[in-house]
């Protein structure tokens, strides 16, 4: 995969059965309040280490608001290195209402 796919939440639930890792670029205080169930934070203090870190060859779900901002890391994503990224489309607003009871908060993690 040379760029990232735009997927709705229910192609992202599928891959994160398989193992799909998503992160989740809004700001601290929105992650904070609710995310996808399993997400990682990512902001730009923090993505450089997760870079570092991760598995470039393992599907990789980036996920934002609405689904626009999401597409801009996805592509940062593809040229750091990762070869099967997708940003979610509709972001997490859409996820909530698709999917309530896959979301957190970071209590409950």
């Amino acid at each position: 995969m040379t760029e990232f796919k735009r997927i709705p939440p229910q192609e992202a639930q599928a891959l994160r059965e398989k193992g799909a890792v998503v992160v989740d670029i809004r700001d601290p205080q929105a992650y904070a309040a609710q995310h996808i169930s399993g997400a990682k934070h990512l902001d730009n203090h923090s993505i450089a280490d997760f870079i570092r870190a991760a598995d470039l060859d393992a599907p990789l779900i980036v996920a934002c608001y609405h689904g626009n901002s999401s597409q801009s890391a996805a592509a940062y994503l593809i040229s750091q290195g990762f070869s099967d990224v997708y940003s979610l489309d509709g972001g997490f607003e859409l996820w909530r209402t698709t999917y309530p009871l896959e979301t957190s908060t970071n209590a409950a993690e």
